[in-house]
């Protein structure tokens, strides 16, 4: 495993474990599945541990597995604050006492606000008293680093930058995402003001390996019979010296073991400039298929009409990048074939799940588009028949 320090000399792991997408069975995370992988991760040199306030029983399992390793000395632990629920200094306490309890710590390692994306919500947050109560927690050594994570353009990310001496940053970076959202430009101001960077979305949810268009894979077997997508997205990133730590939703033990081999070999300068244009020629081949840039990160969930918005744009991404009646097929099986079924089509145009996008989809035009195209003559007809002889 491959180590880069941040501003306090502290060694991460350049591949850091994001804790948004641990198995889920029955609802629940699937905990000793994901005790094999984080242990794997932890004893291959994995130290840096992501996870958040928000995401559904995360925060609970990594601490549990901590504990029952006894291994909560050997890692690093990222969580953040849900800054756009709290109302007062009390509520930043209450809610940060209940990680601790999730995660059977005393103290957390990287602390971030969660989604603060512009100056002026800063602002907010200090009227009420968020600097303050950093400042005690960072004191008593509750907290060892403060930051945050970002979703918005260039220009704001530089502002926030500059709005309070952050310890870190956390963004979302990768091949497609070079000049959107806080961008190269943004990750090179940050490198700049000696701010480590955390990446999120290195794979886009898994999109720039699962959902490459044909095209875009023969590209890929071509160029590196031996190698993955996943590789040559993980060393585009760690070809740049000021990335840190680079998050990955890991959920099987394959992706822990292939992760880390291209971990061991991540180097700063690893890309040539062929290598470079190779990539360049990748993106071109995704951008010609891709209908809806969803990363399935859920912040648009839950839909109040019970839409699963984020399955919905992956099969529609599907018709495009696959076959036409791959995603058809796989939004039938998902939408149709259910007691409560929840086509897009149910869309009330509330609007509330544009609201948390970070990438700012137009979540309702888009979910139109998709139902026009998914809900065919047969989706109609095989959905009313579901729903009379009840095979759900």
């Amino acid at each position: 495993m491959q180590y880069r320090t941040d501003r306090k000399g502290t060694r991460l792991s350049v591949l850091g474990y994001g804790c948004l997408r641990f198995t889920k069975k029955n609802g629940k995370i699937d905990l000793d599945k994901t005790e094999a992988e984080i242990m794997e991760a932890i004893r291959s040199g994995v130290n840096y541990f992501d996870t958040a306030y928000v995401y559904g029983g995360s925060e609970a399992a990594l601490g549990e597995i901590l504990k029952r390793n006894n291994c909560r000395e050997q890692v690093y632990i990222a969580t953040k604050l849900p800054h756009y629920l709290i109302k007062s200094k009390a509520g930043l306490e209450r809610c940060f006492q209940e990680q601790l309890s999730r995660l059977q710590t005393d103290y957390v390692d990287y602390y971030l606000m969660h989604m603060l994306n512009d100056a002026d919500t800063w602002e907010r947050l200090k009227e009420k008293g968020v600097e303050e109560w950093i400042a005690e927690k960072m004191e008593s050594g509750q907290i060892r680093n403060i930051g945050f994570s970002y979703h918005g353009n260039t220009e704001h990310f530089k502002e926030l930058l500059d709005a309070y001496d952050w310890d870190f940053c956390q963004i979302q970076y990768n091949y497609m995402d070079e000049h959107t959202q806080a961008g190269r430009a943004g990750l090179e101001y940050a490198g700049a003001k000696g701010i480590p960077v955390i990446i999120m979305e290195p794979l886009r949810g898994g999109k720039l390996v699962e959902l490459l268009p044909e095209e875009a894979k023969r590209l890929f077997r071509e160029k590196d019979p031996d190698g993955t997508p996943a590789r040559w997205a993980f060393c585009w990133l760690w070809d740049q010296k000021e990335v840190t730590v680079v998050l990955s939703g890991m959920n099987s033990l394959e992706m822990v073991r292939e992760n880390i081999k291209t971990a061991d070999e991540a180097r700063v300068g690893m890309m040539t400039e062929e290598d470079r244009q190779f990539l360049e020629k990748v993106k071109r081949e995704i951008n010609r298929k891709i209908k809806v840039g969803c990363t399935a990160c859920g912040y648009c969930m839950p839909c109040p009409q019970g839409i699963d918005i984020p399955g919905t744009f992956r099969c529609y991404n599907e018709m495009y990048t696959e076959k036409p009646r791959v995603g058809k097929k796989e939004y039938l099986m998902t939408t149709a074939f259910r007691k409560n079924q929840n086509p897009a089509s149910k869309c009330i145009r509330c609007g509330k799940c544009e609201r948390h996008c970070p990438q700012k989809i137009e979540i309702r035009k888009e979910l139109k588009a998709a139902s026009s195209e998914l809900e065919d003559l047969r989706y109609k007809t095989l959905s009313v028949l579901v729903r009379l002889l009840k095979i759900w």
